[in-house]
């Protein structure tokens, strides 16, 4: 069973025993090494094969570390209308921001939450190196089914193509920053993540959502101190507080073929701990080879360089942006118009192939949205994210797994604690699995007409 390690005894509330794939996967498409922006963990580095065991040998030479905790969160800037670059109070320039002290653009608001219950102790995490980033890690189970798109279509329920959302329970059409930070359940780890994440809604060709059985969320960046950052960039920073932003296969360009937006999108087969096809950027070739008891990965990696201006944009992408290769060492380099180097989160999303499914007749409620001549199955593979962490949780992880390059997994937040599995926690398989694709109410109601694969 695919997921028989994350749920055995081993696991526990370490993250050992986690199957390497369910890690490794996360890098889909990145090729595994080391050394650029957004290159890292990947391959037998990050809790795979070997890796895990080693992961859970070193477990025991850590002691759980009070001294080591992160300190507290530097206070920032707020975004007011047009403003110049957000620094950390401090900090004369960009070049001079740090992941501690980050970049908070939104106002600080209470989540009325008692995070003591919502976390437990942990051992420090064994270091990333020989890679050089830090990473942290948790899974997310299938949230609510929507045709709301909050960042795209906000206060206007049921204009949305069908959705599948995953983290904040509550997440809909009128969902807004200080909404998602003091409303909701979270289908990611705990409720200390009330950030909202959401895709097109996989169908099975006969009428039916196909959920998956888990989601895993990897952010990984260079430590703030790593001389690197300010080759690539101005500086290594945190998530400004309320960023949001699409990545991916872009919308409002259907009718164009978009390579750049698939530069991190991939799409495998994978049977217990091993690949079983090659990495596609469509579903086309593996799902004439997945077969029941395999799972089909789909996954995607965000833009890691910030505008240090905006938490969104009109188009709400042209905040962030890819690094280009610049200099006679083609290393990767933020634009001199994004200059901040923010961590960057690769999603994996597992889907279960059972008896009875056909699996080339399956594809993204979005890829009906494409012309003939690019309709692929899965072509049209783009996410949304809408950041409402916890604050001090945030900076913690980001202070200790990220600027102390650790090996972080399971919300282990690599400074002495790990956050619990709450309720919504992802089970070894979603029950159940396929849904009858949901009605659109009636204009009456607020909702519009529209079927599943109108944007």
């Amino acid at each position: 069973m695919l997921l028989a390690a994350a749920f055995s005894p081993l696991s526990g509330a370490d993250g050992c025993g986690v199957p390497a794939n369910l890690w490794s996967a996360a890098d889909i498409g990145r090729g595994g090494t080391s050394g650029g922006i957004g290159e890292g963990t990947g391959g037998s580095k990050i809790l795979c094969g070997p890796g895990v065991r080693q992961a859970c040998a070193e477990r025991g030479r850590h002691a759980a570390a009070g001294s080591d905790a992160a300190p507290p969160p530097a206070k920032g800037a707020t975004i007011t209308g047009a403003s110049p670059p957000l620094l950390p109070v401090g900090a004369a320039s960009a070049t001079d921001a740090t992941a501690k002290a980050t970049v908070d653009a939104a106002p600080q608001i209470p989540s009325g939450l008692s995070v003591a219950p919502l976390l437990g102790p942990k051992d420090i995490p064994p270091s990333s190196a020989p890679d050089v980033v830090g990473a942290f890690r948790f899974l997310c189970s299938a949230g609510q089914l929507s045709y709301d798109d909050p960042i795209v279509y906000p206060r206007q329920p049921g204009k949305a193509h069908l959705h599948q959302f995953f983290g904040n329970l509550g997440a809909d059409a009128h969902s807004t920053y200080e909404s998602l930070r003091t409303t909701g359940e979270s289908s990611c780890q705990n409720a200390l993540n009330r950030s909202a994440y959401w895709m097109p809604a996989m169908l099975d060709g006969k009428g039916n959502v196909v959920r998956p059985d888990f989601v895993s969320i990897y952010y990984k960046r260079r430590p703030a101190s790593d001389p690197v950052c300010k080759k690539e960039g101005k500086a290594c920073v945190g998530i400004p507080r309320g960023l949001r932003f699409i990545f991916g296969w872009d919308q409002t360009r259907p009718a164009v073929a978009q390579p750049e937006n698939a530069v991190h999108t991939g799409f495998k087969c994978v049977e217990g701990w091993e690949a079983v096809t090659p990495t596609a950027k469509d579903m086309t070739e593996p799902m004439k080879i997945c077969k029941p008891g395999q799972h089909i990965y789909a996954s995607l990696s965000s833009p890691q360089c910030w505008n240090g201006i905006d938490l969104d944009t009109a188009d709400h992408r042209s905040h962030l942006a890819e690094p280009r290769d610049r200099g006679i060492n083609g290393q990767p380099k933020c634009p001199a118009s994004h200059p901040l180097i923010i961590p960057q989160f690769t999603m994996t999303v597992a889907y279960r192939i059972e008896e009875g499914d056909e699996p080339t007749r399956w594809e993204l409620s979005s890829d009906q949205m494409l012309p003939a001549a690019l309709r692929r199955p899965g072509a049209s593979f783009h996410s949304d994210y809408f950041e409402a962490w916890e604050d001090d949780i945030r900076l913690r992880w980001e202070a200790a797994c990220i600027d102390k390059m650790l090996n972080c997994s399971d919300g282990d937040l690599g400074d002495g604690q790990i956050m619990a599995r709450g309720p919504h926690f992802p089970k070894p398989k979603v029950s159940p699995r396929l849904v009858p694709i949901p009605p659109v109410t009636d204009a009456g109601d607020g909702h519009g007409p529209h079927g599943p694969a109108r944007e």
